[in-house]
């Protein structure tokens, strides 16, 4: 399995945080009001892992009554009542809780969505964010809908400058190039229409596959581009996979990230589908892989 990769927009040159602060702005002109607090959503049914974790990011937890079997995070997300996998769902079960909001992503299983919405349930579909500032502008638009509004700019205005603050200490030091592995089985890499390579142009790297159009690569081509860091962040890491992914390059002693000790495994989960927060932490962990000891001053208030 490999990480969804998603198009990043803006003009080249400008600075993150200005493209975060342009859609979030538009997006806010195209927001309603604040609920009353008697409207607001108080059952709630997740059917993706991100969500449930913005949920109890944003302070709603108590109002999940439902989730998937995927969704693990926070602790207390373990302890709500399943209502099937990410991609199969019981709609009985969800029916059954009586929710007054169902919050979906485009990959739920679309006949099964369209089947809640006939049978009355309100359902709030979210698609794959294209970018960091798409992962605002959602982070902002879910915290409307549970009436956590002021929570959630505030969140996104930290992620903001944290990510500015990398952009910032990264933007004089020697691009290094990096490999960015989102798969295995097929070889998968990040490729430039991709919020993950966002992560390598911010972090002071330079993405080998950055003029692919598509992330397929060969362990070949791979050696032929020499990376001087290699970041693992493919699904499955958490039995092992990436660890295996890491001995197979490790085998190619003449490559320079294996002769330099830089082959690195990241949990996918945060790096391959992250809040606004897990994206800046993302970036922080991936810059400091990058560029070792570098220092990333506090971001201005």
């Amino acid at each position: 399995m490999r990480c969804p990769v998603f198009p990043i927009p803006g003009p080249a040159g400008r600075t993150l945080a200005a493209v975060v602060s342009l859609l979030v702005c538009a997006l806010l002109w195209t927001l309603p009001a604040d609920a009353a607090e008697a409207d607001r959503p108080m059952r709630i049914v997740s059917l993706s892992p991100l969500l449930t974790e913005n949920v109890f990011l944003l302070g709603a937890g108590e109002r999940l009554v439902g989730n998937t079997s995927y969704c693990t995070k926070p602790e207390a997300a373990k302890a709500v009542a399943k209502v099937g996998s990410v991609m199969e769902l019981s709609i009985e079960r969800i029916i059954g809780l009586r929710p007054d909001l169902v919050l979906a992503i485009n990959l739920s299983p679309p006949q099964q969505v369209a089947q809640l919405e006939r049978l009355g349930l309100r359902v709030h579909t979210f698609h794959q964010p294209d970018s960091f500032a798409e992962m605002c502008a959602q982070f902002l638009e879910l915290g409307a809908l549970l009436g956590r509004e002021q929570r959630a700019r505030a969140i996104v205005d930290e992620a903001a400058r944290r990510t500015e603050a990398v952009r910032i200490a990264t933007a004089d030091l020697p691009r290094r190039r990096v490999f960015l592995q989102v798969g295995a089985n097929p070889l998968f890499s990040s490729v430039q229409d991709s919020f993950t390579h966002e992560y390598m142009v911010l972090g002071g790297g330079e993405n080998i596959a950055g003029d692919r159009r598509s992330g397929a690569m060969t362990t070949e081509q791979v050696l032929a581009l020499d990376p001087e860091v290699i970041i693992i962040a493919v699904m499955g890491s958490e039995d092992g996979v990436g660890g295996g992914e890491k001995g197979k390059w490790e085998r190619y002693r003449t490559m320079r990230a294996v002769r330099d000790g830089r082959v690195h495994v990241l949990d996918p989960d945060r790096v391959c589908s992250p809040s606004p927060l897990t994206f800046a932490a993302s970036l922080e962990a991936i810059a400091r892989l990058i560029h070792p000891g570098l220092s990333i001053p506090a971001p201005a208030p």
